[in-house]
C-alpha cells in the first residue's frame, strides 16, 4: 500500500485481507468478486494496490453480516428496478450531493459517464444543482430525490408527477435506491472517507 493509499480509510484503518475474521473474509470475497470488478469497469478505484477495500467497503467489513444483507438488497435493486440506468445515476448523484459524500460522488460521476449522461449535467448534479435539458424521467427523479433527501417530505404535486412518470412500483424502487445511497453516504461521512486523488 502506498503512503497516499494509507489515508483512504478516513477515520478507519484499511483492513488487510489476511487479518479478517471468517465473516469478514466471506464478505470481502463477495465484494472482491462483484463490486471491485464493477468499479474497475466503471472507472473508479475500490481497492488499494495491496487489495485492501476502500470507499464504503472498508467500513462494511466492520459489520459483515448486516453488510452482506445490504449487498443482497443492492443486487435485487439492480436486477428488478423499473428505473433506467440514467435515472438511477441521477438519483444516486442527487443523494451524494445532498450528503456531500466525496467518495460517493467520485465513484458515481464515473458510473454516470458510463451510463451516457452528459459531463456538464453530471458536474451540476454532483454540485447539488439541477441541470437543464434532462429527460422528463430524469427531471422528475431529480426533484423527487432532492425533496426526499432535503425536506424528507414529498409535496402532493410532485408526488402526482412522480406517480404518473414512474408508477407506484417505480416510486418504491426510487425510494429504495435513494435509501441505499443515504446509508452508503452515512458510512462514508461518519468515517470521513475521502475520494482517491
Amino acid at each position: 500500500m502506498t503512503p497516499a493509499e494509507n489515508t483512504l480509510g478516513g477515520r478507519l484503518l484499511l483492513l488487510a485481507p489476511d487479518n479478517l475474521t471468517s465473516d469478514q473474509h466471506t464478505l470481502y470475497t463477495e465484494l472482491k468478486a462483484t463490486m471491485v470488478p464493477w468499479a474497475k469497469k466503471s472507472g473508479f478505484q475500490a481497492e488499494t494496490s495491496d487489495e485492501r477495500l476502500i470507499g464504503p467497503f472498508n467500513s462494511m467489513l466492520r459489520s459483515p453480516l448486516i453488510s452482506k444483507a445490504l449487498m443482497s438488497v443492492t443486487a435485487a435493486e439492480g436486477a428488478h428496478t423499473e428505473l433506467s440506468e440514467k435515472v438511477r445515476q441521477v438519483v444516486i448523484l442527487t443523494v451524494g450531493a445532498a450528503w456531500q459524500a466525496a467518495y460517493e460522488l467520485y465513484a458515481h460521476v464515473a458510473v454516470a459517464e458510463k451510463a451516457g449522461i452528459d459531463e456538464h449535467k453530471i458536474q451540476l448534479l454532483a454540485a447539488g444543482q439541477k441541470p437543464e435539458g434532462m429527460s422528463i424521467e430524469e427531471d422528475v427523479a431529480y426533484d423527487f430525490t432532492h425533496q426526499l433527501t432535503t425536506t424528507h417530505q414529498i409535496d402532493p404535486t410532485l408526488y402526482e408527477r412522480a406517480r404518473v412518470t414512474f408508477g407506484e412500483k417505480g416510486l418504491v424502487d426510487m425510494i429504495y435506491l435513494a435509501g441505499q445511497y443515504m446509508t452508503i453516504s452515512g458510512l462514508l461521512n461518519t468515517f470521513a472517507v475521502p475520494a482517491p486523488s
